[in-house]
């Protein structure tokens, strides 16, 4: 049998990590600034990490939720705790499309209203209804089309006014900061609006905090930057370090009722002892605070430079450690250059931009590196 081909691959093949390294099998290692995509939040093969997912695996590896799993709750203790959100409830599910696709379920079964309004450019994942609320038609199939959603344009408070007019939305979906449309930052004033209007009009506000949230860009939720409490905020990527799994964080004004969600995986003893470890460790090594300094480092380094190289770089954006590095030229070939001269991985956004989405634990010596190299090559 051979392998559904769907990805363009690099012929590298990396089979052991250390903190933001990775190695192949001949020993090659490589600076990790992509971290599987904004997945690896506190490091590749993290001690404390390695041991409470072997620890947990020795004892009970999965069991349904038909029964109690005390786990579960020792997560959302926590993760309330350090995310300022102790009042909220939390539903654990497998990845972030299926946050997603949850969160609007709960939506619409709240307001009994079928449409949903997303953003242009927005990515909210690749099933059915996460990909309707995705700004790109290429990756739906005509099945995807046929779903109830609209897009405005980001930023733009009198569209989502005038769509919202209408009373026909259950909810609102906005990522804290567009990732995959190239570090698109959503304004502050923009989202307080938004939470306004939504209010107004009995919209439920969904917060995708996929790619943006767990620290990443320098407090544990983009939005926190704004100062707004959505209905439901939608976590997975660094809520585990690289095990599948997602979570809804939703308002207690959300009444829930026996067989509203439902999962069979979700929240399994495995990944609720790997989503525990995580936070330990942001918590003991102030990896959120972390994320900020050498977010605001990268970024003044990064804007110094499109300085000196107008040029070559036409934009430096981003919050915390997700950066974008807009170019005048193939995102993707600079990219290669890195990764194949350099030994270096970063990820890319559309034809121009650079991302960066590197662990949080990053250290100073870790970006200069990186930098020296970026610098380089433009050169």
């Amino acid at each position: 049998m051979k392998l559904f081909d769907v990805y363009s691959l690099y012929p590298i093949e990396p089979v052991a990590g250390k903190g933001s390294y990775v190695y192949t099998a001949d020993g090659t290692e490589y600076l990790d600034l992509y971290g599987g995509h904004a997945v690896i939040s506190i490091g590749h093969a993290h001690p404390h990490y390695v041991k409470a997912i072997a620890d947990q695996a020795a004892r009970l590896g999965f069991y349904s939720n038909s029964v109690e799993n005390s786990l579960q709750q020792r997560l959302a203790d926590k993760l309330g705790a350090l995310s300022g959100y102790p009042d909220y409830q939390l539903f654990l599910v497998n990845s972030g499309a299926e946050a997603n696709e949850n969160a609007m379920k709960l939506a619409s079964f709240v307001t009994g209203r079928s449409k949903i309004l997303a953003f242009s450019k927005a990515f909210h994942g690749r099933t059915s209804g996460a990909v309707a609320a995705t700004d790109n038609p290429a990756i739906q199939a005509p099945f995807n089309r046929t779903l109830n959603v609209e897009f405005a344009p980001l930023n733009d408070i009198e569209a989502v006014r005038k769509a919202l007019a209408s009373d026909e939305f259950a909810a609102v979906i906005i990522e804290g900061i567009q990732g995959v449309a190239g570090i698109r930052m959503v304004d502050d004033e923009f989202l307080r609006a938004l939470a306004d209007a939504c209010r107004e009009t009995g919209t439920l506000l969904i917060l995708d905090e996929i790619q943006s949230g767990y620290g990443r860009s320098g407090r544990f939720f983009a939005h926190q930057y704004a100062g707004v409490r959505p209905d439901i905020i939608t976590c997975a990527k660094g809520i585990a370090n690289g095990f599948p799994m997602g979570a809804l964080l939703i308002s207690p004004a959300i009444e829930p009722r026996k067989g509203m969600l439902g999962t069979t995986f979700g929240g399994n003893h495995l990944a609720c002892a790997a989503a525990i470890a995580v936070l330990d460790v942001m918590e003991q090594d102030d990896l959120v605070d972390n994320a900020r300094a050498m977010g605001e480092y990268l970024i003044e380094r990064l804007r110094e430079m499109q300085q000196r190289h107008p040029d070559k770089i036409k934009d430096v954006r981003g919050r915390g450690l997700m950066i974008g590095i807009e170019i005048a030229g193939s995102a993707a070939d600079l990219r290669r250059r890195l990764l194949f001269e350099r030994r270096i991985f970063t990820g890319g956004a559309g034809l121009s931009t650079v991302r960066l989405l590197p662990a949080l634990s990053l250290t100073r010596e870790q970006a200069d590196t990186f930098l020296a190299n970026f610098e380089e090559i433009l050169n």
